[in-house]
């Protein structure tokens, strides 16, 4: 017996040798060396306008101004909601984020979903997050915690932050950090992207500022830069958290917006920084940077030379039109200007088509931008949607959390105060059942050049805009009357999409 017991263990050996040396190697051993590294930064409460190179009359920003100019820039770029949370919620996974919940600030993803940090690092990237979160809490326990969604490492925020931060190294207790905040989560960016290069693996990592939101303070320097703002600006007066209470304080908008600007410039300075550091180390041609903002401007600063309509909390161009830059010299080989209309839900699809990854097998709102890196002249097929749900109208008082609320509870302080505590909770709640009263809130439609606002409770009580944003930025002639037959498509399509969305929210796509 015991030379058969040999001669089947030589078998068994030569049988693992053939295996292994058949089995299907990791993507990162094939085909990492041809993925591009990939930045994304965002902006907080950012608006188109407030950039050099749209014209802004005062704001500094030559370093955003040079990615403009050697980049691709999108001039019809938007938020996928007019609000913070959820717009966040759009970039990591694609999807509206009235899919799964996330229908305002504070409310948070559902565990269920899939992002992109999660595809990225399944296909061999190390990943990152810094800065703010505000789809969850960034503890460690919690279920949508960055470290929950995908990301290897985090140094983040539940919420916005300013000069000295307290950030929290990995869902461990927060900490507060000396310095400008833009600087301090580039600084950990820059290690980060090192230590990910020692490690031989392509990057991604998600910056997310907590600049420019108020409550507002500056470095002296940047503060000089604005020393001199119009006068007239001192005559108006505007409502804002106080750095020193936390409260609701009434200040002339000039010394607001020499804050705010400051902070804009210092973000700049600190996103210069990061790309000086990536032509020093050789990384620029072969990483992906791209820059958005998370929504419009706030009322109280909004309005000091374009003339877009209303500001952040409105489907009006002025809440959800915002800053979009990509840079790439290793593909972007031309600047180019991009009329054509995409959104933050659209950075999911384009990642994933960069490296050649199936989306995942569920709805996904947003669409590949790829082809307009080939040919900026492009204008998208399909159309985008936008949809400020009141979340109070669903659920008819009864209100099942969707995740426990003791896992939802904020950990990181700021500045403002809010229903008596300086930490912010999340929520999210079950939906079972879709209603007819469930298709109202404020909705829009783009569609090439035409944009169409619907408000009022479907289907008897709706009032319809219909615009020509090319031709009419500022919203201000109504052509419902003109072209009823693109009212009527784009109505239909719109509520075709509500339902899906309402769909997904039962979670049926889980």
């Amino acid at each position: 017996m015991n030379w058969k017991n040999r001669v089947f263990g030589v078998i068994i050996f030569i049988w693992i040798i053939i295996l292994s040396g058949s089995k299907p190697k990791k993507r990162l051993e094939t085909k990492h060396e041809e993925y591009p590294n990939i930045i994304l930064l965002m902006g907080d409460d950012h608006g188109w306008d407030e950039v050099g190179y749209n014209g802004h009359p005062f704001v500094k920003t030559p370093i955003l101004d040079e990615m403009a100019k050697n980049g691709v820039r999108f001039d019809r770029f938007y938020a996928a909601h007019p609000n913070s949370s959820p717009t966040r919620a759009s970039v990591l996974t694609g999807r509206h984020p009235n899919r799964y919940g996330t229908f305002a600030p504070g409310w948070s993803l559902r565990p269920e979903e899939i992002t992109i940090a999660q595809i990225l690092k399944e296909a061999g990237y190390a990943t990152a997050h810094f800065g703010k979160w505000h789809v969850g809490p960034v503890k460690k326990d919690s279920p949508t915690s960055p470290g929950a969604m995908g990301f290897n490492e985090w140094y983040s925020h539940d919420n916005f932050f300013d000069l000295n931060p307290v950030l929290s190294r990995n869902g461990e207790s927060p900490k507060k950090v000396e310095g400008e905040g833009s600087a301090i989560i580039i600084d950990e960016t820059i290690q980060f992207i090192e230590k990910s290069i020692q490690e031989a693996k392509p990057f991604f990592t998600v910056v997310w500022f907590g600049s420019p939101h108020e409550p507002y303070g500056g470095l002296p320097d940047d503060l000089a830069l604005y020393e001199n703002l119009p006068d007239s600006l001192a005559e108006r007066k505007v409502t804002l958290t106080s750095n020193i209470t936390g409260e609701q304080v009434i200040r002339p908008l000039k010394d607001v917006l020499q804050e705010r600007y400051a902070e804009i410039t210092a973000m700049d300075r600190a996103i210069g920084k990061l790309r000086h550091y990536l032509k020093e180390n050789k990384l620029t041609d072969n990483t992906l940077v791209w820059y958005c903002g998370d929504n419009g401007s706030p009322p109280e600063v909004a309005h000091t030379g374009i003339t877009f309509r209303e500001e952040k909390g409105s489907l009006y161009e002025g809440g959800i039109r915002v800053p979009g830059i990509i840079e790439w010299p290793e593909r972007i080989k031309k600047p180019a200007s991009i009329s054509s209309i995409a959104a933050t839900s659209d950075i999911l699809p384009t990642l994933a088509d960069i490296i050649n990854t199936p989306l995942p097998a569920r709805p996904i709102d947003g669409v590949s931008l790829v082809p307009f890196l080939k040919k900026p002249t492009g204008q998208r097929k399909s159309p985008l949607f936008f949809w400020k749900m009141n979340p109070k109208s669903l659920y008819n008082g009864t209100l099942e959390p969707y995740i426990e609320p003791k896992l939802q509870q904020g950990t990181t302080p700021l500045l403002k105060k809010a229903a008596g505590k300086f930490t912010r909770d999340f929520t999210n709640f079950k939906y079972n059942t879709i209603s007819i009263n469930d298709f109202g809130g404020e909705r829009s439609m783009m569609k090439n050049q035409y944009k169409l606002v619907i408000k009022g409770l479907f289907p008897d009580k709706e009032i319809f805009e219909l615009y020509d944003i090319p031709n009419d930025p500022g919203e201000t002639n109504n052509l419902v009357h003109d072209f009823p037959d693109i009212v009527r498509e784009m109505r239909l399509a719109m509520h075709d999409w509500q339902e899906s969305v309402l769909e997904s929210l039962t979670g049926a796509d889980y």
